[in-house]
């Protein structure tokens, strides 16, 4: 059976425990046993080279040294890790190997919350996206800071809401990304701002596609 860690908390306005529960009913579809903690002291206490997959679920917030390395030394030598919105893409603004290691960083969402925008499949034909089709989400607009080595699956077209970026011009931004680090595979979904959003039948696709793939 394989092995998942999910550590969530930080700002609650992302509803970090309900999000938690539904990435680990996904998971236990397929037979992952999945720890849920709510303390970071789990990264320096556990033994994180055993589990299989990894998940931040812990929007800003700040991590020690003692917590952030064996994270990073764990998906490094072969632990996957993925996640969603800002539970993995806006954790721990201050450490940049963290930000380097998911592939990205959170820095606006023009027009804040309730904001509709469409999410644009890359390749329907590949593993993470197969079948699915472009969807419409009314949510917040992630706009990411994002490495250039990373692999799109899906993006959304900025501009939507008005703002002092527009005078840059369309821009498509990265939704959905894989990467590596080291041996470990990395997967990040930008959506997912609530439960509710979780819940939608494409996110949650998403989730269980790049969880499985990004696992050991």
């Amino acid at each position: 059976m394989k092995q998942a860690l999910i550590f969530q908390g930080g700002w609650q306005g992302h509803e970090p425990e309900k999000v938690a529960d539904l990435l680990a009913g996904l998971l236990k579809k397929h037979n992952f046993e999945v720890k849920i903690t709510d303390t970071l002291d789990t990264l320096q206490e556990d033994d994180l080279t055993k589990y299989d997959l990894i998940i931040p679920n812990w929007t800003q917030g700040t991590i020690e040294q003692e917590q952030l390395q064996p994270l990073l030394k764990a998906v490094e030598s072969g632990t996957g890790l993925a996640g969603l919105h800002g539970g993995m893409g806006d954790s721990f603004r201050m450490e940049v190997d963290y930000q380097f290691m998911v592939g990205g960083q959170w820095v606006a969402h023009p027009g804040n919350d309730g904001v509709k925008y469409r999410v644009n499949i890359v390749d329907p034909t590949h593993p993470l996206t197969e079948g699915m089709e472009d969807f419409d989400v009314i949510s917040e607009q992630y706009y990411m800071h994002v490495d250039p080595a990373v692999n799109v699956h899906a993006t959304t077209r900025f501009p939507v809401a008005e703002g002092p970026y527009e005078s840059n011009g369309e821009v498509d931004m990265p939704v959905v990304w894989t990467k590596k680090w080291g041996k470990g595979n990395v997967y990040y979904c930008g959506l997912g701002h609530v439960a509710e959003i979780v819940k939608m039948p494409e996110v949650l696709k998403l989730m269980e596609k790049g969880m499985l793939w990004a696992s050991r």
